[in-house]
């Protein structure tokens, strides 16, 4: 089930689009089995980390729904008439704070950009199923 898009108008508020999304969309959580949430996102949120993380953890474990994060990292150069974000971290510690809240939410974090992929949870798991195969047919 795909849930509706929230759009943060220019900003990065996560807190006011996750709580709208859990609850508009996850009222009725219990004519569904399963429920995630994907956040779709190029920077850090307006909010500080460990805050959103007590959230999350409450609300994932409240509807038994998981969060995952897609990070674009955009090598672009912010111009003079470009939006400022009310808060801002370099990619990496971009990064960082997502796995924070990924982990908090029991869901999946993917880093990607222009160059490929930075990291993957799911692709980091299939790697790890790969290089077991492999082992396993060398013995």
């Amino acid at each position: 089930r795909w849930v509706l898009s929230l759009q943060c108008k220019g900003s990065r508020n996560f807190m006011s689009a996750l709580r709208r999304a859990v609850e508009v969309d996850f009222k009725d959580k219990d004519k569904h089995k399963s429920q995630g949430l994907y956040l779709l996102t190029t920077g850090i949120p307006d909010q500080e980390t460990h805050t959103i993380s007590a959230y999350v953890a409450e609300v994932c474990r409240g509807f038994d729904l998981q969060l995952h994060v897609c990070l674009f990292s955009v090598m672009e150069d912010v111009d003079s008439n470009a939006i400022i974000p009310a808060r801002y971290a370099n990619p990496t510690e971009t990064a960082i704070a997502f796995k924070e809240i990924v982990q908090a939410a029991n869901g999946r974090f993917h880093w990607f950009g222009e160059a490929g992929i930075f990291e993957s949870d799911d692709i980091s798991v299939i790697l790890s199923e790969m290089e077991k195969a492999n082992n396993y047919s060398q013995k």
